[in-house]
């Protein structure tokens, strides 16, 4: 059995050397390990293999490290995940054929739209579908009727693919650092709504997009990946939002891999990826 441990505390001298010996007392193979150090902090993920007491293990760690410790082990596993839609088909199409590919490092235990419009592609992969409709709702009605539709699953992330409704921060707050957005520019240029008609206004020479953690800031979330492409003055914005779905489904799929294998750590709004 191979597990995945996150370690995010203060740096101090000798960091590597004494969580390895933790390690090695519990008889666990380190596979890979990646470190860095920023602003005083010391970050830490390993792959181990073999088989212990994981809570052993942690509080060794942690008697170690001191209570002021992230300490995270996981077990390396396929995640699930629901994905939030509303029309376009691109960013979920590209994740439904990962998915049924056994590409995708996850489960899709359902996805929900604000409209029915991509019921019939995703009803061709056997996935649950559910449309809430905004119609006569207030946001924080169409919000709770998301909240008890997802009380039917159990899941580890929820993925915003194209989804385009702006979540409300107590909604937000159910699923802390655990709903991942791509939003269709290089941020932090053009957030909200046309950043495709913002940047051709602007007269921009490339395009791009960002996949990042969702918080109370509109699109100014922890960001995942980014990708651009070099364009024209020829590009209208319909040519720069053509061109850009092809990013805008890269970008996504590569972060989720880092999401699903636990390569992410959060920290003053900023990530660290090993």
């Amino acid at each position: 059995m191979n597990y995945i441990l996150k370690i995010f505390t203060q740096d101090e001298k000798g960091l590597i050397y004494k969580i390895s010996d933790v390690i090695f007392k519990y008889h666990i193979n380190i596979i890979k390990n990646d470190e860095f150090v920023g602003e005083g902090m010391f970050f830490f993920r390993a792959v181990l293999e073999g088989k212990f007491n994981q809570n052993a293990l942690i509080h060794a760690l942690r008697t170690m490290l001191g209570e002021h410790s992230l300490i995270e082990l996981h077990e390396k596993r396929k995640k699930d995940i629901i994905i939030f839609v509303t029309k376009e088909s691109h960013c979920l199409g590209d994740l439904l054929i990962r998915h049924y590919s056994n590409e995708l490092e996850a489960n899709i235990k359902a996805v929900i739209s604000n409209y029915d419009a991509l019921e019939n592609l995703v009803s061709k992969f056997g996935i649950p579908y559910h449309s809430i409709e905004t119609q006569n709702l207030s946001r924080i009605e169409h919000e709770q009727r998301i909240l008890d539709c997802l009380e039917l699953y159990s899941f580890d992330y929820l993925v915003l693919a194209k989804y385009m409704r702006i979540l409300s921060p107590a909604f937000v707050k159910h699923f802390t650092n655990r709903i991942i957005n791509i939003h269709h520019s290089f941020l932090p240029a053009f957030i909200g709504a046309n950043p495709y008609k913002q940047a051709y206004e602007r007269g921009v020479k490339i395009i791009g997009a960002t996949a990042h953690f969702v918080n109370n800031n509109l699109d100014e979330g922890p960001i995942i990946t980014q990708a651009v492409l070099n364009i024209s003055h020829e590009y209208t914005w319909q040519d720069m939002q053509q061109a850009g779905r092809n990013i805008e489904k890269n970008v996504l799929s590569k972060a989720l891999e880092l999401v699903f294998e636990d390569k992410i750590f959060i920290y003053n709004n900023k990530t660290i990826i090993f």
